[in-house]
């Protein structure tokens, strides 16, 4: 059986007309799964009894289970799911005022080692599907508590960039006014700094916002938390960067996990301030690092947290601190994953 959640909506349409079926269905199907959240077939009311057994025996709906389920004292809820190959990826919920935010995985494991995340230690496994990707998305809209999920963002488990065309894909769905409807502007990219990703993604035409994990503004300690700036350093990637934001007018935010002894002081502040002194459209959040013990991450204190975020400010760097989500059920990247499989 087929994933339909594989086929956007011409696919769909044409898939239909194969079968001898009306195309205009698609449309139908498109929202009963997307916007009303159906998972069977035979909930959907206003299709005609024969398709919907037709559809019953070519088609699945969901492709995952709910292994284990996490919330937050602050309303964040982490879900680990098993896939079909009994392979296992992690979401999350993060609900605000006025939004609720899903966060979602792009890949099982991941390749790029990055030294402050548990996502790398279990090794990396295989990409997902574009049917997976979305199978997470439509689960986290079935469940958000009290709100709508209103924004997507692929800072989950994986490289997104690495995973391009079936990100990409799953995006388009995600936005389409035919399924999720997820404004463009809501929709978030995160990346370790795949350069030739970045450089393609400009010429998507797509409004969506890119986010790149920086966390140290010289070459030497930015190896040593992200391997993958030995193959894309970081002047080649500020040179992307300024080719970005002229070809798209949009503005890129610039992750930076603040690690004790690592890339929290004063000193590291001012690199970065040399590092995006003259790039237009700049924006830095500011993450206090989630203490991992196998990795032996701890947090700054908040005085020195709240020292380099104002060298930043005083020198005309535009900086947020990102408020600390779910860290009573260790809702960072990989940790429940790594849990499960531990036990």
């Amino acid at each position: 059986m087929q994933d339909i959640k594989e086929l956007g909506l011409k696919e769909l349409e044409d898939k239909l007309q194969s079968l001898g079926l009306p195309k205009y269905h698609a449309r139908q199907i498109f929202k009963w799964i997307y916007q009303k959240g159906a998972l069977d077939f035979n909930n959907m009311s206003d299709l005609p009894a024969a398709l919907r057994k037709k559809l019953a025996g070519e088609f699945y709906i969901l492709g995952l289970e709910l292994a284990d389920l996490q919330r937050s004292s602050d309303g964040t809820t982490k879900f680990l799911f098993e896939l079909k190959d009994k392979n296992l990826i992690e979401a999350v919920n993060i609900p605000a005022a006025r939004r609720v935010t899903g966060c979602i995985s792009s890949q099982v494991g991941c390749k790029f080692s990055c030294q402050f995340c548990a996502s790398s230690l279990k090794g990396f496994k295989r990409n997902l599907t574009v049917g997976e990707i979305l199978d997470e998305a439509l689960y986290l809209k079935n469940n958000t508590q009290q709100a709508e999920l209103t924004h997507i963002v692929f800072m989950g488990t994986g490289e997104p960039l690495d995973n391009y065309e079936d990100v990409l894909k799953s995006i388009r769905m995600i936005n389409s006014p035919y399924a999720f409807n997820i404004g463009a502007r809501r929709i978030t990219i995160s990346t370790s700094g795949i350069i030739p990703g970045i450089k393609k993604l400009a010429g998507e035409d797509l409004q969506i916002e890119l986010s790149i994990s920086l966390h140290a503004a010289d070459d030497k300690t930015r190896s040593q938390l992200m391997p993958v700036n030995k193959r894309y350093p970081l002047e080649a990637l500020i040179k992307c960067c300024h080719e970005y934001i002229a070809k798209t007018n949009r503005q890129i935010t610039f992750e930076y996990i603040l690690i004790k002894g690592v890339n929290s002081s004063l000193p590291s502040a001012q690199n970065l301030v040399k590092l995006l002194k003259d790039l237009r459209l700049a924006k830095v959040n500011l993450i206090p690092a989630n203490p991992i013990t196998a990795l032996k991450i701890i947090p700054p204190s908040k005085a020195e947290i709240g020292a380099f975020k104002e060298c930043l400010f005083k020198s005309g760097i535009n900086v947020t601190l990102r408020q600390e989500r779910g860290q009573d059920i260790q809702a960072a990247c990989g940790q429940l994953r790594l849990r499960y499989e531990n036990k």
